[in-house]
């Protein structure tokens, strides 16, 4: 998760978002979006907890993308 902070930053406060691709960032957020399903369903607190900052990560720079392309 740290090393995805990066290109949350520079998708929000770069000069340009092109390099961001929405393909690649919905398919991690739907990825982690079942994984936290799965966390849920085996009541695994490390797979949950980790996967509520992936979404957040995923879906920051995809908002962040979307608004400042």
């Amino acid at each position: 998760m740290l090393m995805s902070v990066p290109q949350v930053v520079v998708v929000w406060f770069g000069p340009d978002a092109g390099g961001a691709s929405l393909l690649s960032w919905t398919a991690y957020l739907f990825s982690a979006c079942l994984w936290f399903v799965y966390g849920i369903q085996n009541r695994d607190n490390t797979i949950f907890l980790t996967c509520i900052g992936w979404i957040a990560l995923d879906a920051a720079t995809i908002v962040g993308a979307i608004v400042h392309r």
